[in-house]
């Protein structure tokens, strides 16, 4: 297993995967609610090789070995979140962004940024708020946040970004209708996207792997 590193700017921690081919971009990849950077791990089989990876872990303990973006309660009405602790982790994500790219000296990789469930709202959340440093993010089983919305970059900004959203039509979580109002928004702000719905609950499969792999090699093409 690659050697857990520390950001002392953010103050996160994550693994590195390099890229096996000239690396194109660099990928942030985030865990959802009770998950650790590992989670995603196995995906790196099946994503470019062109790809630098990053797994983050993020700074809310639950237990041993689970972490959280930020704390959320599932009501009656949906999902209630402890808004400043996920703008919080949005800060500290943007800061990791830029603490990497710093290392790479004159010539920074560009950065993406996916992730699911929590993991996925804070990509919309870092690349919607940050779109200079981030312009290419992922929402798999996720949604956007409208506490998002105060610190949203202007649509003349967002014109450079690009998005990918992978939902199951069965998610009993994060149910549908999240990654529709996820579209929609992203068509209001002028966002290129593509969105996906499939035949799953609160999941990855196969299906969705491919398609956002495929996604990420046009998108590093460009």
């Amino acid at each position: 297993m690659d050697i857990l590193q520390r950001d002392e700017a953010s103050g996160l921690s994550f693994r590195v995967v390099p890229a096996s081919e000239q690396p194109l971009g660099r990928l942030f990849l985030l865990h959802g609610v009770g998950g650790n950077e590992t989670n995603l791990m196995p995906l790196a089989v099946d994503l470019p090789k062109q790809l630098e990876l990053v797994f983050v872990r993020s700074q809310f303990t639950l237990a041993h070995g689970q972490y959280a973006w930020f704390q959320v309660h599932f009501g009656a009405n949906g999902p209630v979140i402890n808004a400043d602790q996920a703008n919080d982790s949005r800060m500290r994500l943007h800061q990791l962004v830029q603490s990497l790219s710093k290392r790479d000296g004159a010539a920074p990789m560009p950065a993406l940024m996916a992730g699911f469930s929590q993991g996925g709202i804070l990509s919309a959340s870092v690349a919607l708020s940050a779109p200079e440093d981030v312009a290419r993010f992922a929402i798999l089983s996720g949604r956007i946040l409208p506490e998002l919305e105060p610190h949203l970059a202007s649509r003349e900004a967002l014109k450079q970004t690009a998005g990918f959203i992978a939902h199951g039509e069965y998610d009993d979580k994060l149910r549908v209708a999240f990654a529709n109002h996820a579209d929609r928004r992203l068509t209001e702000l002028g966002v290129q996207h593509e969105t996906h719905i499939y035949p799953i609950g609160h999941s990855l499969n196969a299906d969705v792997v491919r398609d956002f792999s495929s996604w990420l090699s046009r998108q590093i093409e460009i």
